[in-house]
């Protein structure tokens, strides 16, 4: 481990005493042949992530040292567990169901999508190898180390054009699969039915219901901007349940022709690891991580998500050309699995998109300004997600204002603001 402690998250410095060779010989015993013989002879346990690459779990890597019917091996896993140190952390998560959702992902879903795939001529992988998991005595998802096999979380950069394609490319073959499986088997994602905004945890939590009210507090102290404030006082009642009703929509009111599908739920650059050539470094695959909060619904969710937490402020301006590629590749897909209804139109995306403008207006007024603390290191998130006083300094940031001084008149001009 490095002697820089202050690298990794404080909880995931001392695995937990139910981390211990029992429970690495279970998860051996599970991925491995089951009449094959196995000695664990070592297991040495480190934190998986740096401070800052995730929030909602706890992650140690162990590489396991054992014997195969005799033989020597090695293998590295991730363990993703649930937060036990007392704090904000556990208090948010403790009673969410964000492992039942992920386990169903990894041990469901993803093989089913990557089946469908196959079975056309396309080896997308979408996710990690999961190993073993389990809902009690603990909740733990077991994966298999993917650094060994080159892949690696891009840090202290913003993703190039050529990463966010990729990621791209591989979020449309998803929502391709899914939004066929939803059409023709529409009680498959019944379990995956709860976005952020309907974890009740999570919602109540200052740093969701407290965005609006900062961001307007923010626009009546800067002059640049105080002829947007009329237009956010009167959102300010609706917003956060204009969002959760469209999070909701294909529950509680399904709209023809709009376009469902399995959405990630936190499509962003850490959620995502990529793979380089050695030399030349020219990409060869990128992995996506972490379905937590993965769920079915509008699928420009994703992609509005996206326009924030995965895009940096130029790559926003070329949007209209990323849209188009993912559009290509989520149409191409449909076709190649044997899709038979009409085909989506990228029409009909950007009417769902503009649909969902308030998901849109809300992570601008609440996760963007903690979104540019998080990526200037100004603090952990840690701070970000339990001090209100960090918070609402963020929204004075002057790379913030200098954003939204571009960002709200194209608003304005698009009929955003309108009720």
């Amino acid at each position: 481990m490095s002697e820089n402690l202050n690298e990794f998250n404080a909880d995931e410095l001392q695995a937990p005493e139910w981390l211990n060779d029992d429970f690495f010989l279970k998860v051996l015993i599970n991925c491995e042949n089951k009449t094959s013989k196995i000695i664990l002879n070592n297991a040495k346990i480190s934190p998986a992530s740096m401070k800052g690459d995730h929030y909602a779990s706890v992650m140690f890597r162990a590489l396991l040292d054992y014997d195969l019917d005799g033989v020597a091996q090695t293998k590295s896993v991730i363990v993703k567990t649930m937060p036990e140190m007392e704090g904000h952390k556990k208090e948010m998560l403790g009673k969410s169901n964000i492992f039942e959702t992920e386990i169903n992902m990894y041990t469901d879903v993803i093989p089913r999508f990557e089946q469908i795939l196959r079975d056309c001529g396309d080896n997308t992988v979408l996710g990690a190898p999961c190993l073993y998991s389990s809902l009690q005595p603990e909740q733990v998802i077991v994966f298999e180390d993917l650094v060994p096999s080159g892949y690696e979380v891009v840090r202290d950069r913003v993703l190039n054009e050529t990463e966010v394609k990729a990621a791209y490319e591989k979020l449309a073959k998803w929502h391709a699969v899914s939004y066929k499986i939803g059409l023709e088997e529409p009680h498959y994602f019944d379990e995956l039915r709860r976005g952020i905004f309907t974890l009740s945890n999570i919602v109540d939590e200052p740093f969701i219901t407290d965005g609006i009210i900062n961001f307007v507090d923010m626009l009546k102290a800067t002059p640049s901007l105080q002829e947007y404030l009329p237009y956010f006082e009167a959102m300010k009642p609706n917003l956060f349940e204009k969002c959760r009703a469209s999070f909701a929509e294909y529950r509680e009111a399904p709209r023809e022709n709009a376009c469902y599908a399995l959405c990630h739920g936190d499509f962003h650059s850490k959620n995502m690891m990529f793979k380089y050539q050695n030399e030349s470094r020219e990409l060869k695959d990128v992995m996506l991580l972490d379905f937590q909060i993965s769920y079915f619904g509008p699928l420009v969710n994703d992609l509005i998500y996206s326009l924030y937490c995965l895009l940096d402020e130029n790559l926003r301006l070329e949007f209209n050309a990323m849209l188009y590629y993912y559009y290509t590749v989520f149409k191409s897909t449909l076709i190649k699995i044997g899709y038979n209804g009409t085909l989506p139109t990228l029409m009909q995306l950007r009417l769902d998109y503009y649909r969902c403008k308030d998901f849109e207006i809300f992570l601008v007024v609440t996760f963007l300004p903690m979104w540019y603390a998080m990526n200037d290191k100004i603090d952990g998130v840690e701070t970000v997600m339990t001090s209100g006083d960090f918070r609402r300094r963020l929204y004075y940031s002057k790379d913030y204002i200098k954003y939204l001084e571009q960002a709200l008149p194209r608003y304005l001009h698009l009929g955003y603001l309108e009720d």
